[in-house]
């Protein structure tokens, strides 16, 4: 590398190192700095603009297949299998009328960039990172428009631009509370890492209406709305929960995500790939809606223990009992097992195995293990989609050079849906990339990743 490339990752990397807050973003977090935005090209940076109205759709046709179910209108199973573990209190907010066609306003798929394109093992409807990635498009933006106000910049090619611009994340995420005077951010303490983050991103809202509260703040007011971050499994840690659903539900308060704990499992994408929902989904997501997602999202299963019939096996597997996971090859185990949802343990990369990563024995304790949470806690099995390898840099501070190393990349589009009923609309605000080193094999946030907004 040229002493004049070195130099010029030196500068941009210090500017954005000294952006950072001075409170931080994450209590206690660091990543390494890219130079520059992760590059997506315009194809893979189209497709993720258009695909938040497929994802809307999906937890639309959700949200309808659930309360037919409910209604005794679809399949008794259905509703039996998501309401599985939950609380009966949990259950009857998920069902009220209040909420009947109220669906999460913000949508984060994880998206892992594959060697065929692109597969989405998840979606997150309460997602961390919104606050980062909207200071990360704000940093780099800024960095882009300082070189190109530079003289000594002249002719030299500028930071490119971030899919969403400078604001696209922070205007994203004020829209879709409406007009609503006041805003609360009720951030659990569970959620507690991410509050710098979001204290930061209410700061850069114009006007004073967004305030961060903890779980003890009660002092809601009609016509105010609340952001709901906190997952439903930790209500008993959340003091005020009762009083937010209460008011949410006399529609004296404008509330996402609702409380549905449908849209916080994993099995959503179980039944995504189950036969006899096929037409259902067809019917309400469309032809072109279902085969795109189907050709992104991973087969899933539901690991449910209830035998089957001897001449039946599970689609897909070859095999006719969960037992039969354990006899696997290791090669043959390029399966994840997680916990669906509702549980301290189905957020971050916790309660998540990568059968192929584990000696038979290990991956034996954890098939064991999956079968016994049920009905409590479900677990699913997902194809592993072995994220491929990628350039990557980043700079070294402490050796004063720029680190080039190829990794693995988790992307993170964040989907704000603003306007109400057949009018609602989902945005692309931002896209967060997360890059690890090329011998991890899940791809999470760490202290050795990269973290970068991205560019088309």
């Amino acid at each position: 590398m040229s002493l004049d490339a070195s130099s010029e990752a030196a500068r941009r990397a210090q500017f954005v190192q000294a952006a950072m807050p001075a409170a931080g973003l994450f209590a206690g977090a660091t990543w390494r700095i890219s130079p520059a935005p992760l590059a997506l090209g315009p194809e893979l940076a189209n497709e993720l603009d258009s695909l938040g109205r497929v994802l809307f759709q999906f937890y639309r046709a959700v949200n309808l297949l659930y309360r037919r179910s409910v209604e005794g209108k679809a399949a008794p199973w259905i509703a039996e299998l998501l309401d599985q573990g939950k609380p009966a209190e949990l259950i009857a907010r998920q069902r009220h009328p209040s909420f009947k066609q109220d669906l999460p306003r913000v949508i984060r798929p994880d998206v892992l960039l594959t060697e065929s394109g692109f597969a989405i093992s998840e979606l997150d409807s309460v997602p961390g990172g919104i606050g980062l990635t909207h200071w990360l498009n704000q940093t780099y933006a800024s960095l882009r428009s300082a070189e190109l106000e530079s003289p000594a910049g002249a002719g030299a090619t500028p930071t490119p631009e971030v899919i969403g611009g400078a604001t696209g994340m922070r205007d994203g995420f004020a829209s879709i509370f409406g007009a609503a005077e006041r805003v609360h951010i009720i951030v659990s303490e569970e959620a507690a890492s991410y509050r710098p983050e979001m204290t930061w991103l209410a700061d850069q809202i114009p006007g004073s209406r967004f305030q961060v509260r903890d779980s003890a703040f009660t002092d809601f007011a009609p016509g105010d709305a609340a952001y709901r971050f906190f997952e439903l499994f930790d209500l008993g840690n959340v003091a005020n929960s009762g009083r937010l659903f209460d008011l949410a539900s006399e529609k004296q308060l404008r509330l996402t995500p609702p409380p549905k704990p449908i849209f916080e499992e994993k099995l959503l994408f179980a039944l995504l790939w189950n036969r006899n929902l096929r037409d259902f989904w067809r019917q309400e997501m469309g032809e072109a809606f279902l085969h795109r997602l189907l050709r992104h999202v991973p087969r899933t299963w539901v690991l449910d223990p209830t035998p089957l019939p001897p001449n039946a096996g599970y689609p897909g597997l070859e095999i006719t009992d969960w037992q039969q996971l354990k006899n696997l090859s290791q090669r043959d185990r390029e399966l994840i097992l997680k916990i669906s949802g509702y549980s301290e343990a189905a957020w971050g990369a916790r309660g998540v195995y990568l059968g192929s990563d584990l000696n038979t024995a290990d991956w034996s304790v954890a098939v064991d293990q999956a079968l016994a949470a049920w009905p409590h806690s479900p677990y699913v099995l997902q194809q592993f989609h072995r994220p491929r390898l990628v350039e990557a840099s980043h700079y070294d501070f402490a050796a004063q050079r720029l680190e080039a190393k190829p990794g693995r990349v988790r992307l993170c589009p964040y989907y704000f849906v603003s306007g109400e009923g057949d009018l609602a609309r989902p945005k692309l605000g931002g896209v967060l990339a997360t890059i690890v080193p090329a011998d991890k094999k899940i791809v999470h946030g760490m202290r050795d990743g990269i973290l970068a907004p991205c560019s088309a």
